[in-house]
């Protein structure tokens, strides 16, 4: 299935991160946190300014961001997890370096 954020809406990935901590112990699904990072895989068009002018978003496709912990609504789609957001909740993008 496709998902079309509409607005200034994206759709995110979580990345999951290690299940182990550097000592070397394994941490269970239980216990772990939800990871905060995340793929971009969809963005909508846009904000509608006042004016009525379209603000195009700062996010494509493929870009890795930081969110916070609660941030956007979990649906489920074709048994995976995603996130759908505003773009003014993500704190950054993660740049390559």
């Amino acid at each position: 299935m496709k998902l079309k954020p509409l607005g200034d809406r994206l759709i995110v990935r979580r990345i999951e991160e290690e299940r182990k901590t550097p000592s070397g112990i394994v941490i269970p699904d239980t216990a772990a946190e939800k990871p905060d990072q995340g793929i971009v895989i969809s963005v909508g068009d846009g904000k509608v300014a006042e004016d009525g002018s379209l603000r195009a978003m700062s996010l494509k496709v493929g870009d890795r961001v930081l969110f916070g912990k609660y941030s956007g609504q979990t649906v489920k789609i074709d048994g995976e997890e995603l996130l759908v957001m505003r773009e003014e909740d993500v704190m950054c993008m993660v740049l390559d370096g």
